[in-house]
């Protein structure tokens, strides 16, 4: 009798853990296609826009690229132009194994002052 109590306590221990497992697992999950979704843009986007654009005109095509995703995105790039706010994407449906590409918009006195697109490994 105390042998079968202690395998029902177990199984429900493990039970109560796998299922916390599987939680936390599709709450990381989720960040992270919440993420990738909050720093990715189309080509297009990327095409449609140029230096001299209004500030607000080019934000407004953009999602916020706020993400923990943000400072990976820097590593690699060109030098950021003097005195200007940068913002970091990456291309969707980039198909290249083991790298992406990555748009970085710079802006400076209310205007798109440099786009450029690199790799990242």
């Amino acid at each position: 009798m105390a042998q079968r109590k202690g395998c029902l306590i177990g199984c429900g221990v493990a039970l109560v853990v796998g299922i916390a497992i599987a939680v936390a697992l599709a709450f990381g999950i989720g960040k992270v296609v919440d993420a990738a979704g909050k720093t990715m843009i189309e080509p297009e986007v990327y095409a449609s826009v140029k230096a001299g654009d209004p500030e607000d005109a080019v934000r407004a095509k953009l999602p916020s690229g706020e993400s923990f995703l943000k400072e990976a995105l820097k590593e690699g790039g060109p030098a950021q132009p003097a005195e200007s706010v940068c913002s970091w994407y990456m291309a969707a449906g980039d198909s290249a194994v083991g790298e992406e590409t990555v748009y970085r918009f710079c802006f400076k006195d209310g205007k798109l002052a440099e786009k450029v697109a690199y790799r990242m490994k």
